[in-house]
């Protein structure tokens, strides 16, 4: 009986345990995605946390997952910003405030943008199924925008994606200047309302937020599943 209980008493420790791993491992990837980017090696990682290479890989057997993981937080607040956006019976406002949250988030986490941008591989079906559900419902929030009268005529899917890339510049060079942050987009939102249409644009650029260059590591090398 005694060995029993020994068994028995030793496994909610271990649990324990794992899971303070767990949360160190996730912090560490944070701060080295926020240096080095997405690809940094996971043993970086795993050093960074003070844990073991197998111990990070146990818990996390791909960079997908832990990438996936690290910002879990972040990518559920984008998609309840865009559940948000459609509901909200002013088009215009939703889109305004969806976009103005994922920047917020973008100064909150520095690794985030090459995140956002990797959430969902092409390798995955499902995964794929569920991006193009939300790339769906972002062309439906620009359409009533549109139709609304308050975002222009001309805006194109793609220029969310130029806007995103042009934000993300701005807050890897000035990570701690919120204010700057904060006005370049009031900016962007600015010069994206109808009555801001006064000149046709140049033709749109061929960039979506699948294909936007954050997804690369510093190094120029797109970020793998592994």
């Amino acid at each position: 009986m005694a060995g029993n209980s020994s068994r028995i008493t030793a496994s909610p420790g271990r649990r324990s345990d794992a899971r303070r791993n767990r949360e160190r491992i996730l912090v560490a990837a944070r701060a080295v995605f926020a240096d080095h980017g997405i690809d940094a090696p996971m043993a970086t990682v795993a050093r960074r946390a003070r844990v073991g290479v197998a111990t990070l890989y146990r818990h996390f057997p791909t960079r997908d997952a832990l990438v996936r993981a690290a910002y879990a937080r972040q990518m559920e607040t984008c998609d309840q910003a865009l559940k948000e956006a459609l509901a909200d019976p002013d088009a215009w406002r939703g889109f305004q405030q969806m976009v103005e949250k994922v920047c917020e988030l973008q100064r909150e986490e520095r690794g985030f943008p090459a995140a956002f941008v990797a959430a969902f591989p092409d390798r995955a079906e499902n995964d794929a199924q569920v991006r193009e559900g939300a790339e769906r419902d972002l062309l439906l929030l620009i359409r009533r925008a549109q139709a609304a009268g308050g975002l222009r005529g001309d805006f194109h899917p793609s220029d969310l994606a130029v806007l995103l890339l042009a934000h993300c510049g701005l807050v890897t060079a000035l990570p701690h200047d919120r204010a700057a942050s904060r006005r370049l987009v009031a900016y962007l939102l600015q010069s994206l309302r109808t009555e801001a249409a006064h000149k046709p644009l140049p033709a749109p650029s061929t960039l979506s937020l699948r294909s936007l260059p954050m997804a690369e590591g510093p190094h120029g090398r797109r970020s793998s599943g592994s």
